[in-house]
């Protein structure tokens, strides 16, 4: 059921009215008793939905008992992250979902299924994995709160993901992303119903379906003036508000090219990207945009790991960007790929497959471990200097000697892409 939805293109919500609209929503489902909110991570900072969760803590008082950020791999948020993204809320209030451990398994979605979803790519069967804190809770309101934006792995990010991966266990994601990468990433990014979205419905419709989980999903985009706004806000407890921003999602976070990019500086903001797991969002968003043979700058100061823990980390200096043929390969040959499934789809999606060239300008990073894994190492200051993106903006920029160039100040705000590479 569907119990608030506004948004379009020229919507702006301000947080007078995403206060009122998400209290509209709780208004009609009356008191609740032990509420428990699933915000994403600092990662994603700029979803609002650590606003909307300040606000439903103002809203039920005492009655929120837990926040859970659905961390899925990712690291566990800092004090200084929790404090920036969650202002004024109690410190105690807050969880961290271990996806090596702290999970249940609700059911499992049969391998024919699969089979039948992936093209008969996989047959494996796939777990429905939940955070300890969701299947021992007893709680009578989980908040599944996110931004509905393209994704590489799921299409349209948020929804369901947010709980079966963001606070799934490791079979679970693994198995998930090598779903979507097997697939194909290009099939999939921007496209709300795919295999990997089919696989997560059916773990709600059959293994979730008690849980009482209501979705807060915004759809957020950018400004006259280049700020960034929410242009829509849709609150349910079924598909239909999914359905609804991934509508509003691609009109507002995806932009059609007419012409191949040859060129293209993506900057990783420091706060947010600090491994190549998460700053590849820079190869993921772009690679439908990018001519073959063009050049793919990646500014990335906060870069100082691969992976978001020791395991993956060394996963991706082991085996390298290497390619889709390469690493499917690996994954035949090497148990550790086997074990870890969601790794080789990681590897698998931040290769360019030789079409064009990836350079990587880390803070922290030797030029020996960039190019170690696959990609082409430039200086972080002599490129800051060529490309000065306090000087920029989104779009179509040139340098000083005249080199024309397409910059993005922030790949996990969109998609982009030419015509003949993107079919809705």
């Amino acid at each position: 059921m569907l119990l608030f939805a506004r948004g379009s293109v020229t919507d702006v919500f301000d947080s007078e009215a995403l206060r009122e609209g998400l209290y509209s929503a709780l208004d009609k489902l009356g008191p609740r008793r032990r509420v428990i909110a699933l915000p994403p991570d600092f990662t994603r900072f700029h979803s609002r939905a650590g606003e909307l969760t300040c606000l439903a803590w103002d809203y039920y008082g005492a009655h929120m008992t837990d926040v859970l950020p659905a961390l899925g791999t990712h690291k566990p948020m800092s004090d200084a992250e929790i404090a920036a993204m969650f202002p004024g809320m109690p410190g105690g209030l807050f969880r961290v979902h271990d996806f090596r451990r702290g999970f249940e398994t609700l059911g499992v979605v049969p391998g024919d299924y699969i089979r039948e979803i992936s093209e008969e790519r996989v047959d494996y069967d796939w777990p429905v994995q939940v955070s300890k804190y969701l299947a021992r809770g007893k709680h009578d309101l989980i908040l599944s709160i996110g931004q509905v934006v393209p994704h590489e792995v799921a299409g349209m990010a948020s929804y369901n993901k947010n709980v079966f991966v963001g606070t799934g266990g490791a079979e679970g994601i693994n198995k998930s992303h090598y779903i979507g990468a097997v697939y194909g990433m290009e099939r999939i990014m921007g496209r709300a119903n795919n295999p990997v979205r089919a696989a997560f419905n059916y773990g709600s419709l059959h293994f979730a379906s008690h849980m009482p989980i209501l979705y807060v999903l915004t759809v957020v985009g950018r400004g006259a003036a280049g700020q960034l706004v929410v242009r829509g806000l849709f609150i349910g407890d079924d598909e239909e508000c999914f359905q609804r921003a991934s509508e509003l999602s691609l009109q507002v976070n995806f932009e059609m090219l007419e012409q191949p990019l040859y060129k293209v500086v993506v900057y990783l903001d420091p706060a947010e990207f600090k491994t190549t797991w998460l700053g590849n969002k820079a190869i993921y968003r772009t690679r439908m945009a990018i001519a073959d043979g063009g050049e793919l700058v990646i500014l990335a100061p906060g870069l100082k790991e691969f992976g978001e823990d020791a395991r993956m980390d060394a996963l991706i200096r082991k085996y390298g960007y290497s390619g889709t043929p390469q690493i499917l390969a690996a994954v035949k040959e090497n148990a550790d790929l086997q074990e870890n499934l969601g790794a080789a789809a990681h590897l698998v999606h931040g290769s360019s497959e030789g079409r064009f060239s990836i350079t990587y300008c880390p803070g922290h990073i030797s030029a020996g471990e960039i190019e170690g894994v696959g990609f082409g190492y430039a200086d972080l200051k002599t490129m800051t200097g060529r490309y000065p993106v306090d000087k920029l903006q989104d779009g179509w920029n040139r340098a000083a000697d005249g080199e024309r160039f397409f910059y993005i100040s922030n790949p996990a705000l969109g998609l982009w892409a030419v015509a003949e590479r993107f079919t809705a």
